[in-house]
């Protein structure tokens, strides 16, 4: 009987530990893999959908007018000084203005980033080939090598860059900055306020200190909020009414005076603030220590106000150029928690529809479709969900619907126990990333992808290859 021990102890390990081992193996990634062989299907209720690409048309041939002379020209270049990363020497980088309609051209130089970079425009539906996703989209800029980037500036509006290379490391580490592009009549005052923390440190625009602005009695003010950040935040204004004149550098239609509110901002997310100057100075305050001071003269700082601007019913509705009552596709983006192992590695981790990555969802739409999409978050913590190359529109949110201004978004803060409904037109083919703007949550798995039928890519992902684009 005791001889028998040994081996009942032995099985009932084996029993314990064998689907472990199986779960753990089947988790590994390949040295180097396509995006386009990861995950499962999801049609959304259509018929067909070719995920694998065969026979389809390299998205490397979605580019700007190879011929139009650039009307903005930048060169960036990508440098690991200290415990940073900076773009031309600055963190953040300078601030791309341009007009709409223009064609902006970067050239991205690698002088020293052992890791390789990219650049990622947030916000500016650019076609496939320029979103700067590697592994996806191109490859990593190599140490000393260099990338150009080409697109048209959308309509007027606030945006931002940021490297899509080991993101959540090197946006934390200085490697983004504004982009901007300028309405026909611009403001009186005209100022960026991009918030990060680096390394615990709030800063506006790179500095410790509150961003004083000029400006005097009857002017009007527009201050453009980024928030580089993975986690939300709330502004709010103190010393005058204000309007929120635009979300994601889409307008507000007829956004009307507000005060005493927040306005919530989630990573990843820009918010336009419109403000008639008083003779006294203004204080646009940024969720934390920091603020940006309007006029001559100080006003102390204010406690955050009770109350919050619930986008869903603010301003005045419009129309929005399609129905999303007649969706061609609905999805559903849900998202857990659990435990389980990604890439080898134990631990929790975030799920899409109950999978763990890489089996993760992808999304399968034609050119043209009206896209219909559900949120639902119950992981336990908050989202930033970020759809690279569109814009959609809430259409509600825990059931009620949205009555106010089309509120397009390209960033949405999803709080845990919430669900949103969203809608948008197919209408950038390529590839496209679908991921939590928490970028430590995406380098954890929180990533899906929008593929266009037809539509195929010649870059892979993995070590081997050396794109990491979380």
């Amino acid at each position: 009987m005791k001889s028998t021990r040994p081996l009942i102890a032995v099985a009932a390990t084996l029993i314990v530990l064998g689907p472990v081992g199986w779960w753990w193996q089947d988790s590994l990634l390949p040295d180097a893999y396509s995006i386009m062989s990861m995950g499962h299907v999801e049609l959304g209720g259509a018929a067909g959908g070719d995920h694998a690409g065969h026979g389809a048309r390299s998205i490397t041939e979605l580019v700007a007018d190879r011929n139009r002379p650039a009307d903005v020209t930048v060169t960036l270049t990508a440098r690991h000084e200290g415990d940073r990363y900076t773009l031309n020497g600055t963190t953040p980088g300078p601030t791309i203005t341009a007009r709409a309609g223009q064609l902006i051209q970067v050239r991205l130089v690698n002088a020293d980033v052992t890791g390789g970079v990219t650049l990622h425009w947030h916000g500016v539906d650019v076609p496939n080939a320029e979103d700067g996703v590697a592994g996806v989209t191109q490859d990593a800029v190599r140490l000393g090598g260099e990338h150009v980037y080409r697109f048209v500036a959308p309509e007027p509006g606030t945006f931002w860059y940021h490297s899509h290379q080991v993101s959540h490391e090197q946006v934390a580490r200085g490697l983004f900055g504004a982009l901007v592009v300028l309405p026909a009549q611009s403001s009186d005052v005209d100022t960026v306020a991009a918030a990060h923390l680096y390394g615990g440190t709030h800063t506006i625009n790179g500095s410790s200190a509150d961003l004083r602005v000029a400006a005097r009695a009857g002017q009007t003010a527009r201050v453009r909020v980024v928030n580089t950040d993975n986690g939300p935040m709330s502004v709010w204004v103190t010393g005058t009414p204000f309007r929120v004149a635009a979300v994601d550098g889409t307008d507000l239609h007829e956004p009307g005076e507000v005060r005493d509110v927040s306005v919530l901002l989630t990573a990843g997310g820009r918010v336009d603030l419109l403000v008639t100057m008083p003779a006294t100075p203004v204080r646009v305050q940024l969720g934390g220590p920091l603020s940006v001071v309007l006029g001559s003269g100080d006003l102390p700082a204010a406690p955050q106000p009770k109350q919050a601007l619930d986008l869903l019913s603010y301003g005045t509705p419009e129309p929005l150029g399609f129905d999303p009552g007649k969706p061609d596709r609905t999805f559903r983006y849900e998202i857990g928690r659990r435990p389980g192992f990604v890439d080898g590695r134990p631990g929790m981790f975030w799920t899409i529809n109950g999978h763990l990555f890489p089996d993760v969802p992808m999304y399968i739409v034609r050119e043209g479709d009206v896209v219909r999409m559900t949120i639902v978050n119950h992981s336990g913590e908050v989202h930033p969900m970020h759809l690279h190359g569109h814009h959609a529109v809430v259409l509600s949110r825990d059931g009620v619907r949205a009555t106010g201004s089309p509120w397009w978004i390209d960033s949405l803060n999803v709080a845990d126990g919430e669900s949103y409904e969203i809608a948008f037109v197919a209408d950038n083919p390529g590839i496209w990333a679908d991921h939590c703007h928490n970028l430590k949550h995406a380098a954890d798995g929180l990533l899906a992808h929008l593929m266009y039928e037809g539509y195929t890519t010649p870059y892979v992902l993995g070590p081997a290859s050396g794109n990491e684009p979380e």
